[in-house]
């Protein structure tokens, strides 16, 4: 379990921060200079080199976001340019892309955060470029949502393993939807008949909620209070439920802990977003009653689990039921253990689980649960006062990524191990460092006392 710091402030990671964006900024210059783009987009290290392999180029936003946020954070405007020029040369493929479940991962990280710099003022206004970035964010959305499976009582968005899988990681696409649905936009089918955006985010996450997380209520013999399934299997004839199952975790029964990190991250940034609305009922949704309770339900039960099923440190292991825990003893009692002999930690959960920890929390706050609140945050903050340190920032001057000990995919063993090692360790991978740049900037805005950053800041 966490044992979580309920003496730290944000402003006790300042000193930390300055040193990471400096390590940041010295990493991507590492990959512009030496990493080859033929080979496609960088997913993650082997001996210290990014290289490319995945099922798709989910990662190029990720790079290219990096960038963007980098002239966020220190105002350096060579990230800027850098970030902007290759959304604008690279990225128009994944706008209209139909065959990924990763809108929200890629379109987002790019056209989203350049659209909201210019809302924010920190890019000089171009009526031109504003429209760019809008419609590019209109048509992601639309075409994030057009993949589309119904089931009883709702449907969901397809992982790219076809109509009968729903990725938990997939919850942070609903995002490309939500924005598309504020810059206006529908997506239209046949005979011009318009579905509505927010409505499929809705039914998507209700999907996630009912399915992909666990309530200890009996569902199955391993039903936990915020265990998450990787992915949730359906039949489409009927629409039913069949099965949980897993593609980077051990198995459908035990929770992959970058799958419960998405899934706290992207609960609490959508709830910040419904709790933003003004309006009381949208497209015939009642926010209070039919919307934010089952989130805020699902987003407690997967920070609860992740606060419970961490080491002490906040940074955990790749999966809660990895089949060697048991031979480390007693380790959720002691810190993470990047160099033992038996299981890898995944580093690239805890910067995402801990966004999420923040935000559940500061909504929490906000809205009469100080004391549950204060918890989250306090625990989000502690995550982040053990990874922007070593051993698990990378401060070695050739090592190209940024965040160490970061897990791609242990069931198909590609991820490398170190001569004299037994498990993955000292690697990085792009989800992880740019997802630890995203929870910096949130962060030091707090600390700054600038605007708080949240993906919706588009208008």
């Amino acid at each position: 379990m966490i044992q979580i710091d309920s003496t730290l402030r944000p402003s006790d990671l300042a000193s930390k921060l300055n040193r990471f964006w400096q390590l940041s900024a010295e990493k991507i210059n590492l990959i512009e200079n030496n990493y080859d783009a033929s080979k496609g987009s960088p997913v993650f290290t082997s001996q210290g080199k990014y290289m490319a392999r995945g099922w798709t180029e989910w990662t190029q936003g990720f790079l290219y976001g990096s960038m963007i946020l980098q002239y966020d954070a220190t105002g350096e405007k060579a990230f800027l340019e850098m970030g902007r020029r290759k959304t604008v040369e690279s990225m128009a493929p994944h706008i209209s892309h139909m065959g990924v479940h990763d809108h929200g991962f890629n379109n987002v990280s790019t056209y989203g955060n350049l659209l909201r710099l210019i809302k924010e003022g920190k890019i000089a206004f171009n009526e031109w470029e504003k429209d760019f970035y809008s419609l590019a964010l209109k048509v992601s959305g639309a075409i994030q949502a057009s993949r589309w499976t119904t089931i009883k009582g709702g449907g969901f968005i397809y992982s790219f393993n076809g109509p009968h899988s729903l990725f938990v990681d997939t919850l942070r696409s609903c995002r490309s939807l939500i924005l598309s649905h504020c810059l206006g936009h529908v997506l239209q089918s046949e005979g011009d008949h318009p579905i509505s955006l927010l409505e499929r985010a809705v039914e998507h996450m209700k999907a996630t909620a009912n399915y992909s997380i666990f309530y200890g209520e009996g569902r199955d013999a391993y039903d936990i209070w915020g265990r998450t399934a990787h992915e949730s299997i359906f039949n489409v004839n009927d629409g039913n439920f069949r099965c949980p199952n897993a593609q980077q975790g051990y198995s459908g029964f035990s929770t992959w802990t970058r799958g419960l990190a998405w899934a706290m991250c992207g609960f609490a940034e959508e709830i910040e977003w419904f709790d933003s609305v003004k309006e009381a009922d949208i497209n015939g949704l009642n926010i209070k009653k039919d919307v934010l309770p089952f989130m805020i339900r699902a987003a407690r039960a997967v920070c609860d689990f992740y606060i419970d099923n961490c080491p002490v440190d906040g940074v955990p292991y790749w999966d809660s039921g990895a089949p060697n825990l048991y031979k480390m003893g007693d380790y959720l009692n002691k810190p993470a253990d990047p160099f033992n002999d038996f299981e890898p930690v995944d580093s690239s959960a805890a910067p995402i689980a801990a966004q999420g920890l923040l935000r559940l929390g500061r909504h929490l706050q906000k809205n009469g649960e100080k004391e549950t609140g204060n918890r989250y945050c306090q625990a989000g903050l502690t995550v982040l006062n053990t990874i922007f340190d070593e051993p698990y920032l990378s401060t070695g001057q050739t090592h190209q990524g940024l965040l160490l000990h970061s897990v791609y995919h242990r069931p198909n063993g590609w991820d490398y191990i170190p001569s004299g090692s037994k498990i993955p360790n000292g690697e990085s991978g792009m989800w992880g460092d740019y997802h630890a740049r995203e929870v910096a900037i949130y962060i030091q805005r707090v600390i700054n006392n600038e605007p708080y950053h949240t993906f919706f800041n588009i208008s």
